[in-house]
């Protein structure tokens, strides 16, 4: 018999919504606390949604990203109506990050096909045919509707100030709204998590990373697959909404996000057949949580007992794999070989 054991886990963006997701579906008692008033308004809604397990990683952290793509088609069979977009992603003219065995080399005809709208094509692409791309927000609110249909609780617009442990041990955390006690913690803030941590007297390796995305309105699909190339890096989120992503430079002038941005949407205006039509929507600076080492940081700290980190970039393509593996770690207290290479202890 599992031991139903107090857990909160603090952040709703797609690493905490999944966790609540993973920890209620074997029925503990879950509260998911959240400073915003709804889900993923951190990075997660900022982000370009790319389920992107294909980049050349350390051998000791292979074995996650190789789990990701099936991992998400097991979610879709327990939420049929995730509506993720397995369009493929198609590169040309940068380094490919994907091993040899993931992509199919494209001639200039193939590319054609898949792509009608693009104005200049080159001789020869590189298609990550099994990937794929999510939108965030559906994806997270659909995490935490499940999560509360699960049992889960949910408290929305409210912070958390300081967790309060006892010996070596958490017992509950304070928040605006009074003080909430608990068997474990997970923290799920992303770039806020070393904050937290700091009045514990440790350190969490994890610094902000800026970087833009660009909403646009479009009035019919343009784009078929998810595109990156010197150009631009781009995808449909929706058929009347189309994304891009860019490097963040500076905060201002001519290569601040706004510039960049509206660089962006020219750029896919004129590349585009019917481009003309898009709408700029928004341009927004996202800050991703990047461990040091760029690997995500998944487990119990060794000195704090019940205190669980859930930090990782990127969060869209590793929180479903990472977070069911965490869970399990959490409810059957063990310590699975999966997450070995994420543990804090590594730094």
């Amino acid at each position: 018999m599992i031991k139903k054991q107090k857990i909160i886990v603090i952040g709703a963006g797609i690493v905490g919504a999944s966790m609540a997701y993973n920890l209620s579906k074997r029925n503990q008692d879950v509260t998911l606390i959240e400073s915003h008033s709804t889900v993923a308004c951190g990075v997660t809604e900022k982000s370009f949604a790319w389920i992107n397990p294909s980049g050349r990683v350390l051998k000791n952290f292979r074995h996650l990203y190789d789990a990701t793509l099936a991992e998400y088609h097991e979610l879709e069979k327990e939420l049929p109506d995730l509506k993720i977009n397995w369009h493929g992603a198609l590169t040309w003219g940068v380094p490919t990050n994907a091993e040899e065995s993931h992509i199919q080399k494209l001639t200039r005809q193939e590319i054609l096909e898949l792509e009608p709208n693009l104005k200049e094509y080159p001789e020869e692409a590189a298609f990550a045919f099994e990937e794929g791309g999510i939108d965030p927000i559906l994806t997270t609110k659909r995490l935490v509707e499940q999560a509360e249909a699960n049992g889960a609780k949910l408290l929305f617009d409210t912070k958390v100030v300081q967790i309060k442990k006892e010996g070596g041990k958490v017992v509950g955390v304070y928040t605006s709204n009074g003080f909430i006690e608990s068997d474990v913690i997970v923290l799920a803030t992303g770039a806020a998590v070393p904050e937290l941590c700091k009045p514990l007297g440790f350190d969490v390796p994890v610094a902000p990373s800026p970087s833009i995305i660009i909403h646009m309105k479009s009035k019919e699909k343009l784009i078929h697959t998810l595109i990156t190339n010197a150009e631009f890096e781009a995808r449909q989120l929706t058929d009347d909404t189309l994304i891009a992503a860019e490097d963040y430079m500076d905060e201002s002038g001519k290569n601040g996000p706004e510039a960049i941005g509206k660089r962006a949407f020219e750029i896919l205006r004129h590349q585009l057949k019917g481009g003309e039509n898009l709408e700029l929507q928004s341009i927004k600076v996202g800050m991703r949580p990047m461990p040091e080492d760029g690997y995500p940081i998944v487990g119990f700290h060794d000195q704090i007992k019940g205190l669980y980190l859930a930090v990782m970039h990127s969060a869209i393509t590793l929180a479903p794999v990472i977070s069911r593996l965490a869970a399990n770690e959490i409810i059957d207290n063990v310590q699975l070989k999966e997450l070995e290479s994420c543990r804090l202890s590594r730094f």
